[in-house]
């Protein structure tokens, strides 16, 4: 448990002086009669009416001491008495920058880092003026306050972690430019990860019945998805004012403000980005989700994750509610679930480490993308390709591990010419309309061969070629999947929407 000593409390430290008595351990904090504590300081916090460099004061013995009073000479006089003190603690000191060259090298003798607000400060500006992340700031901030009304912020449909936290975030953005914004969705929210999530952190989410409960806005946002009416239920032709996404978009995207960044692991990334810019300390429940958006769009930080999604993961920490992401992450497992992952095993259907199976009809479309991630876990299995049908669709989820194959164009050459498909390179989805299928007079068992023939079909021919075409581009290629394709497979293949990330409520469309 770390003791800290905290000697004065001046002006411009005294947002770091109320984050060192969050946190845990025992803390002094040695003030004049004249100072003003932060409101926030709890009771357990031992606070003593002095001078800075009165020792009669100090504590037994103390691991760090702050240094962090309004006046430079006392600064370093509580420097020095502290030091003789304590010679084995860690000093941070505090300097305003105006101190005579005498008082700074004696300062720099006795303490181990130095805070130089003015550094601090001109770093800062130079963060918030230049370069490109800056410029987004500004043309965001720009939009937001032309908006005309109140700003729907849209989720995809059956929203995810990373779509959640991301339109709550832009929700708080948008409030600190004057503009009253909800986070919305259509659809429900049914994986149970996700329930837990808005449960545990009672978000407030406005969920959207049809295209007319948008008559009460006067703008429109996207996150994590690009495009009105592609996995949402907004009409195509919806004018859209800001989009913010990482996914590759497979259209041309309309937007006053667009923000797309690929290369980026989550959503939840870019919109941390833009609090931390702004100044914007998010809450517990914000942060929570935003963190464990990029948790679960990164898979645990093991797919496309970038130095950026660390860096705003470590900035969450600091801000978010551990304890409850342990929560969220340990719900139990709904029988819906339990019963289409024993039926995507039992109809599973093997060509060499490619695995597809159909398991009929469904309830619950997010089961789909539970199985594909514990398929995935099979001796041998490289590529997991799950999917159901349900209300005259056909839905399908996809992950990948240790292949060269990018499963999202895979899904995409396969079935976009049926329906719509897309994602990443080990994480991908589609939706087919059953059609006539759906319409012929057939049986159960029948309409299951029927949809089983042409998704796994189409699904192995087209895994068939990329092999090929690897092949072809490097004879050197161990490449170890191997499709005896010799009829097709009684056990159709799925893969889960744009949206990336475990197998959570995962948008199952082609705009991703």
């Amino acid at each position: 448990m770390q003791r800290r000593l905290v000697l004065g409390c001046g002006s411009t430290a005294r947002g770091t002086v109320k984050r060192l008595a969050e946190w845990p351990g025992e803390l002094t904090i040695v003030v004049g009669d004249d100072c003003t504590l932060p409101e926030g300081i709890g009771s357990d916090v031992d606070i003593e009416r002095r001078s800075l460099d009165d020792p009669t004061a100090y504590p037994p013995a103390v691991d760090l001491v702050y240094v962090a009073g309004g006046n430079d000479g006392t600064n370093v006089d509580a420097a020095e008495r502290a030091r003789e003190h304590f010679p084995d603690a860690e000093i941070v000191g505090f300097l305003s920058g105006e101190a005579d060259p005498e008082a700074q090298t004696r300062f720099r003798q006795v303490v181990d880092q130095v805070v130089d607000a003015r550094r601090a400060l001109l770093d800062r500006l130079d963060d918030l003026t230049r370069g490109p992340g800056a410029e987004r700031l500004k043309r965001l901030f720009a939009t937001l306050r032309s908006t005309q009304g109140r700003l729907a912020v849209v989720m995809h449909d059956n929203p995810d972690p990373d779509a959640i936290a991301s339109a709550l975030a832009l929700a708080r953005v948008a409030s600190r430019a004057g503009v009253a914004a909800d986070a919305c969705y259509f659809g429900n929210i049914a994986h149970q990860e996700n329930r837990a999530l808005v449960n545990l952190l009672e978000l407030d989410l406005v969920e959207l019945d049809d295209a007319s409960s948008m008559d009460d806005y006067g703008g429109v946002a996207l996150v994590d998805h690009s495009r009105p009416g592609v996995n949402d239920g907004l009409p195509e032709e919806t004018t859209v004012d800001i989009v913010v996404d990482h996914h590759p978009p497979r259209a041309p995207v309309e937007a006053r403000f667009v923000d797309i960044r690929r290369d980026i692991g989550a959503t939840s990334t870019l919109l941390s980005d833009y609090l931390r810019r702004a100044g914007i300390d998010p809450d517990e429940s914000l942060a929570t989700a935003l963190l464990f958006g990029i948790r679960v769009d990164t898979d645990d930080f093991t797919r496309e994750v970038t130095t950026i999604d660390f860096e705003a993961a470590a900035w969450l920490l600091t801000h978010a509610d551990l304890s409850v992401l342990e929560r969220v992450e340990s719900p139990s497992m709904t029988s819906a679930v339990v019963e289409t992952l024993a039926r995507a095993i039992r109809n599973r259907d093997v060509r060499g480490d490619a695995l597809a199976t159909n398991v009929g009809s469904i309830s619950d479309r997010d089961a789909l993308a539970q199985a594909a991630d514990r398929i995935l876990n099979m001796e041998g299995v490289k590529i997991a390709v799950v999917y159901g049908f349900t209300d005259g669709t056909v839905y399908v989820s996809g992950r990948a591990r240790g292949t060269d194959v990018d499963l999202g164009e895979t899904l995409r050459d396969a079935l976009g010419a049926i329906g719509s498909a897309g994602g990443h390179a080990d994480m991908a989805g589609g939706q087919i309309p059953l059609g006539i299928l759906a319409e012929a007079d057939s049986s159960p068992n029948e309409l299951q061969t029927i949809v089983t023939d042409v998704i796994a079909g189409r699904l192995f021919e087209t895994l068939e070629d990329a092999t090929t075409l690897l092949d072809a581009a490097d004879d050197e290629t161990d490449w170890t999947v191997e499709f005896p394709f010799d009829g097709h497979s009684g056990e159709p293949v799925g893969s889960e929407p744009p949206g990336g990330g475990r197998s959570l409520d995962r948008p199952e469309g082609p705009d991703q």
